[in-house]
C-alpha cells in the first residue's frame, strides 16, 4: 500500500512539473552573429546581442516562453531552422524564394533601408536599382535581397562572406557599389578607420521590413509564430516598443 502511495506522490509530481514546463516552454531561436547594431555576438562569444533578440526575448516572455539564443552566421541561421534545429531565425526578409519556405508573423519587428553605397569620389549620388545597371555590385553571401535586384541581369554581382568584406572590396576598387543595410552600413565605416571618409551612401534599393522567419520543420514553428505575432502586437500596444526603439537609437546616437 505504501508503494503505491509513494508511486502516486511520484507521479503527482511530474504530472506538477510536466505542467509548469508546458506553460514556461524554452525554445531555441538562432541569431545572426555579424549585424550590429541589430544582432551580433558579444565580445565573450556567450550569445548575441543587439535590437533585435532583446526585443525577441521581452516579446516572448509576455507571452511566458523563454528564449535560449544560439548566435551563428546567417547561411548557417537560415539552415538550422530548415533542418528543424532552431525553431526561428532573425532578422530576415520576405522574397518571392523563401516566403513558402519558412511560416512568418505578420508584423515586422523592424524596418531599415537597403542601400548603395560607393567610393567617397564617386560623383553618382541618387541611384536606384536600374542605376545599377552595367555596373559592379558587391552583396553578401546568403543575404536576402528584393527580387527585381536579383533577377535584374544587366547588375554585375560578386558576392563576399560578409557585409566587412564587401566594404574592403568597395575600397579595393573590385566593385564599383555595394549593398548594405543603412544602420548597419554607416556603423562598419564609422568604427573602421580603414573606412572613414572613403565612402558613402549614393543611393537606395528600397525600404525592408525584417522578421523572424519560422521552421515548418519544427514542431513548435507554426504555434511560435503566432504566439510571436499576438505577443509583439501586445508589446507595441503598451508602448514599450516605441521606448525600446527610442533607447536603442539614443545608444547609437542617431536621430529617434
Amino acid at each position: 500500500m505504501h508503494f503505491i502511495q509513494r508511486l502516486l506522490r511520484g507521479l503527482c509530481v511530474l504530472s506538477l512539473v510536466s505542467a509548469a514546463y508546458a506553460q514556461n516552454p524554452t525554445i531555441t531561436i538562432a541569431a545572426e552573429d555579424d549585424w550590429a547594431p541589430y544582432s551580433s555576438i558579444k565580445a565573450d562569444k556567450s550569445g548575441p546581442e543587439g535590437f533585435s533578440p532583446d526585443l525577441v526575448q521581452a516579446v516572448f516572455k509576455l507571452k511566458g516562453v523563454d528564449v535560449k539564443f544560439v548566435a551563428v552566421p546567417f547561411v548557417r541561421c537560415l539552415q538550422m531552422v530548415k533542418t528543424g534545429k532552431a525553431v526561428a531565425c532573425f532578422d530576415t526578409t520576405i522574397t518571392s524564394e523563401n516566403k513558402d519556405e519558412f511560416y512568418w508573423h505578420k508584423t515586422p519587428i523592424f524596418e531599415e533601408d537597403l542601400a548603395i553605397f560607393g567610393l567617397s569620389d564617386a560623383p553618382q549620388s541618387g541611384l536606384t536599382t536600374p542605376g545599377l545597371e552595367g555596373s559592379t555590385v558587391g552583396i553578401t553571401t546568403g543575404y536576402t535581397y528584393p527580387t527585381d535586384f536579383m533577377q535584374n541581369k544587366k547588375i554585375k554581382k560578386f558576392e563576399a562572406n560578409s557585409d566587412d568584406h564587401l566594404l574592403k572590396m568597395l575600397v579595393a576598387k573590385r566593385v564599383q557599389f555595394v549593398i548594405l543595410n543603412t544602420m548597419p552600413g554607416m556603423l562598419r565605416i564609422k568604427n573602421d578607420a580603414s573606412l572613414r571618409g572613403k565612402v558613402k551612401q549614393v543611393g537606395l534599393i528600397s525600404k525592408d521590413g525584417f522578421w523572424l522567419n519560422f521552421s515548418k520543420v519544427h514542431p513548435d514553428g507554426k504555434r511560435m509564430a503566432d504566439i510571436f505575432e499576438a505577443g509583439l502586437l501586445e508589446f507595441k500596444a503598451s508602448g514599450r516598443y516605441e521606448k525600446m526603439q527610442a533607447d536603442f537609437k539614443q545608444r547609437l546616437g542617431v536621430p529617434r
